[in-house]
């Protein structure tokens, strides 16, 4: 499928659509918060590289051109005071004239790379959704914008765990290498069957839980902080951008 067939058609999780090119978290506030918003991202690299933002009121990005934000991701989620209220699939009748969207990396945009390079991918090899996890580390603050840092979980076989550090570390943009391997409990985590996002996955003898910063982390924000209105893409279910990953490679793999 090429970036627009998945912008239109697409119903379920973005994961291993239209693979080799980007695909975009989105987290989208009043103007009034937008500041904040885009400083918290500055002090929080990891979870939120920003790969657009929008001018106040526009549903368009440079990442998607002729694309709508109001209707071209799968499945979105509405915010007020903190709480989601909705999950649509089409935000046009929620959107406002003083909306400024960021569009943040997602760690679907280095899948192709390593599934290229023989790294199986339990949750798109199992037709489910990247399970995701809220965790015990705070992001560094920003004006009234506060939250625990959200990270996906990949089950690695063992000995490719270092190529897939080596592999997503090369693309910063799309959240880089992991920022834990092995032990959940030591970001708080549990229970591996019960994410916090998205659906539990099957590992295979030998598989290491490998977690990745998460653009999902904005909405943890938003439940912390309770802001009085958002817009943002429901989880797993991303913009699918017409740039290609290789655009946000670091160095050639």
């Amino acid at each position: 499928m090429t970036p627009d067939q998945v912008r239109r058609t697409a119903t379920g999780p973005t994961a291993g659509l239209a693979a080799g090119y980007t695909q975009a978290n989105l987290i989208a506030v009043p103007a009034d918060l937008a500041y904040e918003m885009l400083l918290f991202a500055q002090r929080n690299p990891k979870p939120c590289p920003v790969l657009d933002v929008t001018d106040t009121g526009s549903p368009h990005t440079v990442l998607a051109p002729g694309a709508d934000l109001r209707t071209a991701l799968p499945r979105y989620r509405v915010w007020r005071d903190g709480d989601l209220v909705a999950e649509p699939t089409d935000v046009t009748g929620y959107w406002r004239a003083d909306l400024v969207a960021l569009l943040i990396g997602c760690s679907f945009t280095f899948e192709t790379a390593l599934a290229a390079a023989g790294i199986p991918l339990r949750h798109r090899d199992q037709g489910v959704n990247v399970p995701m996890f809220v965790t015990d580390r705070e992001c560094r603050p920003a004006g009234r914008l506060h939250g625990p840092l959200v990270v996906s979980l990949r089950m690695i076989p063992a000995g490719l765990v270092d190529l897939a550090v080596a592999i997503s570390a090369r693309m910063p943009a799309v959240h880089g290498a992991p920022v834990h391997v092995g032990d959940p409990t030591a970001l708080g985590i549990a229970d591996l069957a019960a994410p916090d996002f998205g659906d539990p996955v099957r590992a295979h003898d030998g598989d290491v839980p490998v977690f990745w910063a998460c653009g999902v982390t904005p909405q943890a924000v938003l439940t912390a902080s309770r802001p009085p209105f958002a817009i943002t893409h429901a989880p797993g279910h991303m913009l699918v951008t017409d740039v290609r990953d290789t655009e946000y490679l670091t160095v050639p793999l």
